[in-house]
């Protein structure tokens, strides 16, 4: 048998983390490594945080699972939070931001279908994006490495370049049920959506009856120093799919609608075994208490700024290698002159210091929300070293 006992599907490094402390993860032998890809934008409050960890704890002693049969109450209480803090009016809770996506789809659909209008049920999304890796979000994308041998995909998606407004249109016919996007891309190499782009899909959305699904599973809850990016663009979704940072490093994610939108989300149509169960919705709550405060955010704005101008500062010393910053609040990357990926690896076996590579050549800087100016200073310091210990790959 040369199959390992974990299906081959990822290409894992030699780090072995088994702790964590704050913005550090800490191997089998002891090494330290300065996090700032946090479970690529998943660990917001970073590792062993007091407050996540007692409620977990606290919770798993009391109650983990129950069926979605009965009622609630921690899922009403963190549902009718999101409600009070974002667009929505209502939430169903994922275990995963793929799953999150998937309800959104459905809902979308399901919308359009409940008004009589069963023809409207194609979805327009975006070059680049990623949405997951179930079938329906592999469909919602043109990235062959998403795609190939996994065909047939599911009919009723087109992919159109992204930030091209006269695309989106062209796009839209009588079958069009909505837009998916992510305000910022984040696998797609922490690339932002114009002001013009969101601004005129949202209209176009009004126009022709059609929903927008913002995928902010990446770029919410924090990461760009509001509470989701689309607030920074001045327009809200019909529909918002959420995880990563949601639960701190616990499975969770949901998917967040309008009344409206979620009209022919009635009972049968959807659901999930362990979606919303109480040791999630712990953590949900705990995680929560803490990013929905504007000390909390501005914290955030003021953490990303000040790496932003470090590593804008660092650029011309390294320009052999470096070229831009791209991003928002703490959702950076810096865009290579070469590719990413070799650069990601070496920073991380010689430096210590974890990224996550991304794509048009980016390194994407994704730390915990909670990091002080001492962390800024160290990942600036591995950079350059980094910079200047590389040798860059002969072209092939």
């Amino acid at each position: 048998m040369t199959i390992t006992p974990l299906m081959p599907v990822y290409p894992r490094c030699g780090v072995r983390p088994v702790r964590g402390e704050g913005a550090y993860l800490i191997g089998e032998q002891g090494e330290r490594y300065l996090d700032f890809a946090a479970g690529i934008a998943v660990n917001i409050l970073g590792h062993g945080h007091p407050g996540l960890v007692k409620a977990i704890a606290d919770q798993a002693a009391t109650l983990m699972h129950v069926s979605n049969l009965y009622g609630s109450p921690q899922g009403e209480h963190l549902a009718q939070r999101l409600v009070d803090k974002t667009f929505a009016d209502t939430v169903f809770f994922t275990n995963s931001g793929t799953e999150a996506v998937e309800c959104a789809i459905k809902t979308a659909r399901r919308y359009h279908y409940a008004k009589g209008n069963p023809e409207k049920n194609r979805i327009i999304s975006f070059s680049n994006a990623f949405h997951g890796r179930t079938m329906g979000a592999i469909s919602a994308t043109n990235q062959p490495k998403m795609r190939d041998g996994f065909e047939p995909l599911l009919p009723g998606f087109t992919v159109v370049p992204f930030n091209d407004l006269a695309a989106a249109e062209a796009a839209i016919g009588p079958d069009a049920a909505g837009f998916l996007i992510e305000p910022i891309q984040g696998e797609g190499g922490i690339m932002p959506a114009t002001q013009e782009f969101m601004t005129g899909l949202r209209d176009l959305a009004d126009k022709h009856g059609m929903l927008l699904i913002l995928d902010e599973i990446q770029c919410g809850y924090a990461r760009t120093g509001t509470f989701f990016a689309h607030e920074q663009y001045g327009i809200t979704p019909d529909i918002m799919c959420v995880a990563k940072g949601i639960g701190g490093g616990f499975p969770l994610g949901a998917c967040l609608a309008t009344e409206e939108a979620a009209s022919g989300m009635v009972i049968g149509t959807h659901g999930s075994t362990y979606g919303g169960n109480p040791l999630a919705m712990a953590a949900g709550e705990a995680v929560l208490d803490v990013v929905g405060e504007q000390e909390f955010l501005d914290n955030v704005k003021r953490m990303g700024d000040r790496l932003r101008q470090a590593l804008e500062q660092m650029i011309p010393n390294h320009d052999h290698l470096f070229e831009s910053v791209r991003g928002s609040g703490l959702m950076l990357g810096i865009r290579l002159k070469t590719e990413s990926r070799s650069f990601v690896a070496h920073l991380r076996d010689n430096h210590g210091l974890l990224t996550a590579a991304g794509g048009d050549n980016v390194v994407r800087i994704l730390p915990p929300l909670n990091i002080e100016e001492s962390h800024i200073a160290e990942c600036i310091e591995k950079l350059s070293a980094g910079a200047r210990s590389y040798k860059v790959p002969e072209a092939a």
